[in-house]
């Protein structure tokens, strides 16, 4: 195939420490989303109910002279706030967080970003770094929070061991109930100290309700060769990457998660080729990051190849990180939803 397209992934930009915390923020698709925008289902009345919570939260903080802290009007600054929303996928809970960071002023001392943005953070900063990176934030607000591997237990019960103390407050969304944290994902009872002590620095709230990704309809499948070339007709070649799944998945091996969104930056829209299952599950997980930075970044999207629940193993899809694969899998249906429409996403 003939590609006057771009490859953002031919010369990746170099991302200092200050360029990874500079872009946590929400990503395009949430930059519009605000309390007033968000529609809860009036069936499911914890919906609301969050979104009062989330309000009031913002509501009621003050700011002290002399630096971070997220509270109501304390002069002293105590242990920061948690609050945990706990719902399946599609209810909204990244909606909710997107319009906590705006309303919260959303400047520097206000941080977004996923908790597998988090870790691998972490990771890229080592973590002393990364809590005098934060020391001075009034609010974190952490998407999907799940521990998935005990690593993750230990890096997330020393950050914010690290920081809560100090006065700097979460709000965190998951699908798993903070109690629960760890289970079926591994030995979690030998971690069971770390796994209370992080939930215990959170008010938990469920939000009840359907995936609204799937809007009563089957999950949607990879486009035909036809429909590729009529959705690459109307989009920009020098803004749209196009290559095939094995070409990401050896691009994506090639650079560090943290700089994914760094790289997706460079482009408008992503189509992948020939999509196929995935045994190796480094490589699976390094594509899941990628859907969800292509989600987030409200990237045009599109993939051709095979049915989506043939991408990932069942002993991947029902194992340890199953709440990726199926988040990853909502958000790919939704995407190609997109796609298949006259303008995309809107």
């Amino acid at each position: 195939m003939t590609r006057p397209y771009a490859d953002p992934f031919a010369h990746p930009p170099e991302s200092s420490p200050a360029d990874l915390i500079a872009h946590l923020t929400p990503g395009a698709r949430f930059q519009g989303v605000r309390f007033e925008n968000y529609q809860p289902n009036p069936q499911f009345p914890s919906q609301a109910r969050a979104r009062e919570l989330l309000e009031g939260f913002v509501a009621q903080a003050g700011r002290p002279s002399g630096g971070g802290g997220f509270w109501p009007f304390k002069r002293k600054a105590p242990e920061g706030r948690g609050l945990y929303l706990d719902g399946g996928f599609g209810v909204g809970k990244t909606h909710l967080l997107a319009s906590t960071y705006h309303a919260a002023g959303a400047g520097g001392d206000v941080a977004f970003m996923s908790f597998q943005d988090l870790m691998y953070l972490i990771g890229a900063l080592g973590m002393p770094q990364a809590i005098e990176t934060f020391r001075n934030h009034k609010l974190l607000l952490i998407d999907e929070f799940e521990l998935d591997d005990p690593g993750n237990t230990h890096m997330a019960n020393t950050f914010l061991g690290g920081l809560m103390p100090g006065g700097v407050s979460v709000v965190a969304t998951s699908n798993t109930e903070p109690g629960a944290l760890g289970e079926g994902r591994f030995n979690a009872e030998d971690f069971a100290r770390q796994i209370q002590g992080i939930a215990g620095r959170f008010e938990s709230h469920g939000v009840d309700g359907p995936d609204y990704r799937h809007r009563g309809t089957e999950p949607a499948q990879p486009l035909s060769d036809a429909e590729l070339s009529d959705w690459l007709s109307r989009q920009n070649p020098q803004t749209t990457a196009l290559l095939t799944h094995e070409e990401l998945n050896r691009a994506l091996l090639g650079i560090h998660p943290s700089r994914f969104a760094r790289v997706l930056e460079q482009v408008s829209e992503v189509a992948v080729t020939d999509l196929g299952p995935m045994p190796d599950q480094n490589t699976a997980l390094r594509f899941v990051h990628f859907v969800d930075k292509v989600y987030d970044l409200g990237l045009h999207a599109a993939f051709t190849g095979a049915p989506l629940e043939a991408l990932f193993d069942d002993i991947y899809r029902h194992g340890g990180y199953a709440k990726k694969y199926s988040r990853a899998l909502s958000r790919l249906s939704e995407m190609l939803r997109e796609a298949r429409t006259a303008d995309g996403l809107t």
